[in-house]
């Protein structure tokens, strides 16, 4: 068949097709929305939009598409301001929606008063990944300052992980030293052992576990059981420091994009759904800490008790620590530069 005839029955084919679906409205085109989110949480919305997909075609009669985008937490949030159109943002770090109020008013200034909880469906902190037997003997955040080891964390400048981690250490330090001097020196010498910045959580993991590059692997408490589960026990070890940062994950529907799109009422309910009964279970299972009491009390055993700070009540907030640790020539600039 000559390749006239084959783009004129195409040609046929495509106008009876449009035909068919305008006909009558019977054929509607599906809903999409789309999650940005961070780098080590893609697992888990692979399993909450499996979950909600058929939960809303049951409840509203409406089949859904649930697209998924991930990667360092503030690299995301750029994106969305430089035009990816996200309906939702689920980060790590309530920065990376706060500039998305700061910069064009993607994001309602009132965004934690949306949901339960501040508007984060759960928390987490760090954790240590070594390997197996710990053969350096790292058990504190103290050890990660010792001369000749490599301590593998993802770039606090792009990501959440890695921020969370530089504020853990100069939080142990301020609690166990008890100056802004000291917590200083602490964390210069930490970051002296870092031999690579990925650009994100899993890309520090797969540098890691993949790469064997590293005595540690500092990454959120999830990341580092699910590496164990992947890679088994017989390789990798999760080491509990005495104290840790709270990470709490915050969300938002992004205004602009879902009034634009008319996607308001699904992207609400999907982040509605992840404070469900439902919702809460998937999350747990994926070993980030649930907000329902009873799912967290059905999965302590897999939730050792750690003594944590958060920013706001500790650190002085997220303005301040922005302004003082990760502005352009700030106190992190200034020890990386040194690195």
């Amino acid at each position: 068949m000559g390749l006239r005839r084959l783009l004129a029955l195409s040609a046929v084919a495509a106008a009876y097709g449009v035909a068919a679906l305008t006909a009558a409205g019977a054929v509607k085109a599906q809903t999409s929305i789309l999650n940005v989110s961070y780098d080590v949480s893609r697992e888990l919305y692979k399993d909450v939009n499996a979950a909600f997909v058929p939960h809303w075609k049951s409840t509203s009669g409406e089949t859904i598409v649930i697209n998924q985008s991930h990667g360092g937490s503030s690299r995301q949030a750029l994106s969305v301001i430089g035009g990816l159109e996200a309906d939702v943002v689920t980060m790590n770090q309530s920065p990376d929606v706060d500039i998305l109020v700061e910069r064009g008013g993607l994001v309602a200034k009132d965004w934690r008063s949306h949901f339960p909880h501040g508007a984060t469906p759960y928390s987490t902190f760090s954790v240590f990944l070594v390997r197996k037997a710990n053969p350096k003997q790292i058990k504190n955040w103290n050890d990660l300052t010792r001369s000749g080891l490599q301590v593998i964390v993802p770039n606090p400048k792009t990501s959440g992980n890695g921020r969370y981690t530089y504020l853990a250490a100069w939080g142990y330090a301020l609690k166990t030293q008890g100056s802004e001097a000291k917590a200083r020196e602490f964390v210069t010498s930490l970051f002296a052992n870092v031999p690579v910045l990925d650009g994100g959580g899993r890309g520090a993991s797969t540098t890691f576990t993949q790469r064997d590059v590293g005595d540690v692997l500092v990454t959120f408490e999830n990341e580092a059981v699910a590496l164990q589960k992947e890679f088994g026990s017989d390789k990798f070890e999760i080491v509990y420091p005495s104290i840790s940062i709270d990470a709490s994950a915050p969300l938002a529907v992004v205004d602009k994009v879902v009034d634009k799109r008319g996607t308001r009422k699904q992207a609400t309910a999907y982040l509605e759904f992840l404070f469900s009964p439902t919702g809460q279970e998937i999350i747990a299972r994926h070993h980030f800490r649930p907000r329902d009491p009873a799912v967290l009390a059905r999965y302590a055993e897999r939730f050792p008790k750690v003594e944590t700070f958060t920013v706001e009540a500790f650190l002085g907030g997220w303005p301040k620590v922005q302004k003082e640790h990760f502005a352009d020539g700030a106190i992190y600039d200034q020890i990386a530069v040194k690195r």
